[in-house]
C-alpha cells in the first residue's frame, strides 16, 4: 500500500519545490505616446465669407435722339470696346436738320456783316452830321441783334451736329455687351428706350458683408496696431469659386461701408480683382478669405491633439516625470492639419500628439519622440482636401510675400 501512494506524494513535493523557486513576473510597462513640442511658425489668420463678383460698372444703353433704329452693330454677348458703334439710328431727318441750320447760319453771317457795315458807315456819316444821332443809334443796335442772331445760329448748328452725332450709339465703356432691346425697324425713344446693357469685366469686384464681431475685431486690431484697417491699407483676398479647391484670385480691399446695417447688423465691404481673361462674370458666387490678423508666432499642434472635456478645449502634456497632465486651450485657426494653439500650452511643453487615447491625466506613460511637420501646402494656401472650414484658417507668413 506505501508503495502505491509514495509516487504520488514524491510527484507532489516536486511540484512544490519547482514553485518555490520561480521568479515574480516583472510590473506592466506604463502605455507608450508619442510626444513633441509645439510647432512655431509666423503666421497669419484669414477669416472667410461668401460673397457674389459684381461689375465696377453697369450701364443701360439708351439712345439720345428718337428715331427709327436701322441697323446693329454687335452680336449678342460680345466683348465691345469703349466708342464701338453698336446701333445706328436713321439720320436722315438729323442731316436734313444740320443742313438747314448750317443755312440759317449763313444768312445770319450774312445779315451780320451788313449791319456791321452798315453801322461802319453811319458813324462816318454822324462825324459829318448827315444823319442824326438816332439814326446811328438804330444801325448799332440792328449790327449787334445780327451779330447776336449769328451767335445763335452757330448754336443751332452746333445741335444739330450733336443729334446727327447722337443718331450712332456707341459703347461708353470696355466690357461685355448684352442682347439687344429692340429690333431695327423699330420707333426709339431719347433717353427712354433701353437699347441694351454692358458691364466692364476687368478688374471686377467681389461684394460680401461682414458682422459685428468681425468688424469689432478689426478695430481693435488697427487700435493696437497690429493690423491696419482696410480703409487705410488695402488688405489682401484670396478667393475660390465653387467648384474650386483651392483660393486662386487674389484681390484687395477697396471699399468698407460707413455704417452697419441696421436690420441685419453687418456691413458691406468690397475687394476689386483683376480678371484679363474675362473669366469671372458679375453674378457668381465664391467663398473669400481676408486677412484677419497681422504677422504672430504661433504655437501649432495636430488637430487631433486637441481633444474636447465636455464643453472645454484640452491637450495632453508629459512633465519631467513622465506622468500625463491636462491643459485647457484656447484653439486658433487651422492650416493644413496643424491647430493654432493661442493660450494654454508653452513652447517647450511636451505634447501628447500620438496615443491620445492612452493618455491619462495622473497617469505614468511611455514617451516616445515625435516630430510635427505640416503637409505641403497647395498653390492657395489652404489643405488639398479642402472643405469650406466654420471659422477662419492660417497660412504662414511666408506665403504673403
Amino acid at each position: 500500500m506505501f508503495k502505491y501512494l509514495a509516487a504520488p506524494a514524491l510527484l507532489m513535493m516536486t511540484l512544490l519545490a519547482a514553485g518555490c523557486g520561480k521568479k515574480a513576473e516583472p510590473a506592466a510597462r506604463p502605455p507608450e505616446v508619442v510626444v513633441s513640442t509645439p510647432l512655431q511658425m509666423n503666421v497669419v489668420d484669414w477669416d472667410d465669407y461668401v460673397g457674389q463678383f459684381v461689375a465696377v460698372d453697369s450701364v443701360d444703353v439708351r439712345p439720345r435722339v428718337s428715331g427709327y433704329l436701322q441697323s446693329i452693330g454687335f452680336k449678342d454677348g460680345d466683348i465691345v470696346k469703349k466708342g464701338q458703334v453698336l446701333f445706328i439710328i436713321d439720320p436722315r431727318p438729323y442731316q436734313a436738320a444740320l443742313d438747314q441750320a448750317k443755312g440759317q447760319e449763313a444768312h445770319a453771317a450774312a445779315a451780320a456783316q451788313n449791319a456791321k457795315t452798315e453801322a461802319a458807315r453811319g458813324q462816318t456819316l454822324l462825324a459829318a452830321k448827315a444823319i442824326s444821332a438816332q439814326a446811328y443809334d438804330a444801325l448799332v443796335a440792328t449790327d449787334r441783334q445780327a451779330s447776336a442772331d449769328l451767335v445763335a445760329a452757330q448754336a443751332a448748328v452746333r445741335t444739330a451736329a450733336l443729334n446727327l452725332e447722337f443718331t450712332r450709339v456707341v459703347a461708353p465703356l470696355d466690357g461685355r455687351v448684352s442682347d439687344r432691346r429692340v429690333a431695327p425697324g423699330n420707333l426709339v425713344t431719347a433717353d427712354t428706350t433701353v437699347l441694351t446693357n454692358i458691364v466692364n469685366l476687368n478688374p471686377i469686384r467681389f461684394a460680401f458683408t461682414g458682422s459685428e464681431s468681425l468688424y469689432l475685431k478689426y478695430q481693435r486690431e488697427n487700435a493696437a496696431g497690429t493690423r491696419v484697417s482696410s480703409r487705410v491699407n488695402p488688405t489682401p483676398v484670396q478667393i475660390r469659386l465653387q467648384d474650386e479647391p483651392t483660393y486662386r484670385w487674389n484681390g484687395k480691399i477697396d471699399f468698407v461701408d460707413n455704417a452697419l446695417d441696421t436690420s441685419s447688423g453687418a456691413i458691406r465691404g468690397r475687394a476689386v480683382v483683376d480678371n484679363p481673361n474675362y473669366f469671372l462674370t458679375p453674378g457668381m458666387f465664391g467663398h473669400m478669405r481676408l486677412m484677419g490678423s497681422g504677422v504672430y508666432r504661433g504655437l501649432l499642434v495636430p488637430d487631433q491633439a486637441v481633444a474636447t472635456d465636455q464643453s472645454r478645449q484640452v491637450v495632453y502634456v508629459v512633465g519631467p516625470d513622465n506622468k500625463v497632465a491636462q491643459r485647457v486651450v484656447q484653439p486658433g485657426p487651422l492650416y493644413n492639419g496643424l491647430r493654432v494653439i493661442r493660450s494654454g500650452v508653452s513652447a517647450s511643453d511636451r505634447v501628447v500628439i500620438g496615443g491620445i487615447q492612452r493618455a491619462r491625466p495622473g497617469q505614468a506613460v511611455t514617451p516616445r519622440q515625435g516630430r510635427i511637420v505640416t503637409a505641403a501646402p497647395d498653390a492657395g494656401g489652404a489643405d488639398s482636401d479642402y472643405v469650406p472650414p466654420p471659422a477662419s484658417t492660417a497660412t504662414p507668413a511666408e506665403a504673403m510675400r
